[in-house]
């Protein structure tokens, strides 16, 4: 059987998430270049095995399944249309942004009238725990492109879903983030409660993980809230930008999410008071008598 070269892998945006993913696929033997408008984050890429690239025009060019790992799907659209002219027929790009549904699924639309596939791959996990390769990758678009990128996937995915066309991995991965959020949200007012109760917040976590309200959240979040360790693995501006479009798609779509109504007023508190650059469990700052 002939051998078949692995495919170049293009990253843009190699921030907390983009970075994991381009150490995964590095370590999986793919050819990986990135950019990000960060330039320190860009050097850092070399530190990895990987190439970095000196704009976004380079590593769409030299690449064959192209990778975004951004803030928002219009970033993803702005660069779309800036380096249009470096896309080619028969490339892939694997959008892993958590970005807006319908959004997405009007750029794959637009981007298959040039040849060009499209997958909205959102992650269920953090930064940390793809480095470890303990997320999911959920999946939108057609599925024998979903196919060919499996080795992509496995590269950072303990598990990968194909969910439909284009936009249903963003919508799945919305309906991930609203539990996964509201999860830390809940953990925040119990320890809250705890506390003014005179409970050490220690003993409420030991006996709250031993008990049926064991989460997972309780423990891959709860040795930093104990800390107090705020070091980003997921920051809770982009969990606020998440929110809103919970909000926006349920408003849309006609679903009912009072609870989320109301974890978008602390998010945006917190956010105000400066937090935002912080890890998502600084939730718990929100039911603080100092959140700061």
């Amino acid at each position: 059987m002939e051998h078949q070269e692995m495919p170049r892998i293009g990253l843009i945006g190699v921030g907390l998430m983009g970075s994991a993913l381009a150490a995964r696929a590095v370590d999986a033997g793919f050819s990986v270049c990135g950019y990000d408008l960060d330039s320190d984050r860009t050097r850092a890429l070399a530190d990895i095995g990987a190439n970095p690239a000196l704009n976004a025009d380079d590593v769409i060019r030299d690449s064959d399944w192209v990778v975004y790992s951004v803030m928002t799907t219009e970033q993803v659209q702005n660069s779309v249309e800036i380096n249009q002219s470096s896309l080619r027929s028969g490339q892939i790009i694997i959008d892993c942004s958590t970005g807006e549904p319908d959004a997405m699924a009007s750029l794959g639309a637009q981007l298959e009238t040039r040849g060009i596939s499209y997958l909205d791959a959102t992650i269920a996990g953090n930064s940390e725990e793809t480095r470890r390769k303990s997320v999911l990758a959920l999946v939108g678009g057609n599925r024998d492109t979903f196919k060919t990128c499996r080795p992509f996937f496995d590269s950072f995915a303990k598990e990968s879903f194909h969910l439909g066309p284009n936009g249903h991995g963003a919508r799945m991965k919305l309906v991930f983030n609203l539990v996964l959020g509201l999860h830390r949200a809940v953990l925040g007012e119990a320890l809250g409660l705890a506390r003014n109760l005179g409970i050490a917040q220690e003993k409420a976590m030991e006996i709250l993980k031993k008990g049926s309200t064991h989460s997972f959240v309780m423990e891959n979040k709860g040795e930093k809230i104990l800390k107090e360790d705020f070091t980003p693995q997921a920051k809770l501006s982009q969990h606020l930008k998440d929110v809103s479009l919970i909000l926006s798609l349920g408003e849309k779509y006609g679903a009912t999410l009072p609870l989320s109504a109301q974890h978008y007023r602390l998010l945006a508190s917190l956010q105000e008071a400066g937090l935002g650059d912080l890890d998502n469990s600084v939730i718990v700052k929100a039911f603080s008598s100092d959140p700061t």
